[in-house]
């Protein structure tokens, strides 16, 4: 490398940002993913053992899929081709795959390829990654923010361990901060700054996981800071000043300035929205109001259409509230009409109120179960004939059908007439002792007190009838 490689080396690495300069270069120094990574786990053993195949790395942005694939890459002394399922086509696929052969009989170097947005690409071009994958001519790391069930071909999936990122906790984002001010080599250590606790805490929350935000958070608030001529510390907190220089003070103010508004991971079309509305409901049928409205909040501010949380609330208080509060339905397609008529951002009120009122109301879903039974009847078994004193008589000649013998319930006696509509031994709807379903039980209980009692007077009749 001669003396222009070298300034155009510098230069290239000057204009990184302080996340790509921070990006670790060993396992040591990687952060996070413990789950798989650490100590005894698999990914980490399969590294050892030096028995790396294809992987799928499957995760948020941010929580280190592409650095990992780097340290993989050092580890294994392979040679690293990136390529972005957006920018790329088969031609430039297949340029990679016979240089990563050439290289491999040449050489003997083993070459990684690394395809990020992988479910960007379609099942054809994921089919020419197929043969040398299973050949061994490339080890592949796919990196994906969706389902790679859903996302990638089975036969890509068998080929690969997929191995789940979760977003880095506080504590690890803290760690990737930290190094970020001592590093000197690569990271801000030769910037005298004193960032405050409430300032290291407020990146830590706010970045939601993500170490890119993080650090260029930080990154801007310095740089800009030594553009204005820095500012005066208070009170040294997390970093000594450096000597003959005053530092920059990274207060809770310049964090705020320095970070733009969370984007939150909902897409929705995609797993997001699924995950977020299967925690929705479920916080709505465990009764917890304060999951349920956080939920709630999640799908609004990631843009969720109101009309299809409006739709769901309808579906629960039939579904999961039932009978146990019939208000519970009235109180959800008023919401729902709210929606229509309010829209954005006030209808957010009147779903929040509904949603309230699901999560805290008796819970039954005995009439769901009923028609679950009743439907299988239906579709499974025999079907019932319809009782010739239930058929149709308002036309003339029924009788000669023998529809005849319906009894009209409302002169019995409480509103009611013991009357056969479908076989004795049928049950499908059992309420539950919960809400006003208990009253409902209540009577189902004496109606049947009254139709036994019935039909052991008959038999009582019939049995005097026949020894007379």
């Amino acid at each position: 490398m001669d003396l222009f490689d070298t300034l155009r080396a510098s230069h290239r690495d000057a204009a990184r940002p302080l996340a790509a300069r921070m990006r670790p270069r060993t396992l040591d120094e990687y952060v996070g993913q413990e789950h798989f990574l650490g100590p005894g786990k698999l990914l980490r053993r399969m590294l050892l053992a030096d028995r790396l195949n294809s992987l799928v790395f499957y995760g948020p942005p941010g929580c280190g899929k592409t650095a990992l694939a780097h340290v993989i890459a050092n580890h294994t002394k392979s040679i690293f081709r990136p390529m972005n399922a957006v920018s790329a086509g088969i031609k430039d696929v297949r340029e990679v795959l016979q240089q990563a052969r050439h290289d491999l009989e040449i050489d003997g170097r083993r070459t990684i390829l690394f395809l990020d947005e992988m479910h960007r690409f379609n099942r054809s071009q994921q089919d020419v990654l197929l043969p040398d994958v299973e050949d061994g001519v490339v080890i592949l790391i796919g990196a994906t923010t969706q389902n790679p069930f859903f996302a990638i071909n089975t036969p890509l999936l068998s080929r690969s361990q997929i191995f789940t990122f979760e977003p880095l906790t506080r504590e690890h984002i803290r760690t990737v901060i930290l190094r970020a001010l001592t590093d000197k080599e690569r990271g801000l250590g030769d910037t005298p700054v004193t960032l405050t606790d409430d300032a290291l805490a407020f990146l830590c929350e706010v970045c939601d996981g993500d170490a890119r935000r993080a650090l260029t958070a930080l990154e801007i608030g310095v740089k800009s800071m030594l553009a204005s001529g820095g500012r005066q510390p208070a009170v040294s907190d997390q970093q000594p000043a450096h000597a003959g220089r005053s530092p920059v003070v990274f207060d809770l103010a310049l964090a705020q300035d320095s970070i733009q508004r969370k984007v939150l991971d909902f897409d929705p079309t995609g797993d997001t929205h699924y995950d977020v509305a299967s925690a929705f409901i479920k916080s709505l049928r465990g009764s917890d109001p304060q999951a349920a409205v956080y939920w709630l909040a999640r799908m609004l501010e990631g843009g969720e259409d109101p009309r299809f949380v409006a739709r769901r609330l309808v579906i629960f208080a039939s579904e999961d509230v039932g009978n146990a509060d019939p208000q519970a339905l009235l109180v959800a397609n008023a919401a729902w009409d709210a929606v229509e008529r309010v829209g954005l951002p006030e209808c957010q009120l009147n779903l929040s109120a509904a949603v309230c009122y699901l999560a805290t109301a008796p819970k039954s879903n005995a009439a769901t179960v009923a028609f679950g039974l009743a439907s299988k009847d239906v579709k499974e078994g025999r079907t019932l004939p319809v009782p010739k004193h239930l058929r149709d008589s308002h036309y003339q000649g029924s009788k000669q059908f023998g529809h005849v013998g319906y009894q009209y319930a409302h002169d019995g006696e409480g509103g009611w007439v013991d009357q056969e509509y479908v076989p004795a031994d049928v049950t499908y709807y059992t309420p539950t002792d919960r809400g006003f379903e208990a009253t409902i039980r209540e009577r189902m209980a004496e109606i049947e007190k009254r139709r036994k009692a019935n039909h052991e007077k008959k038999g009582s009749e019939e049995q005097a009838g026949g020894q007379s």
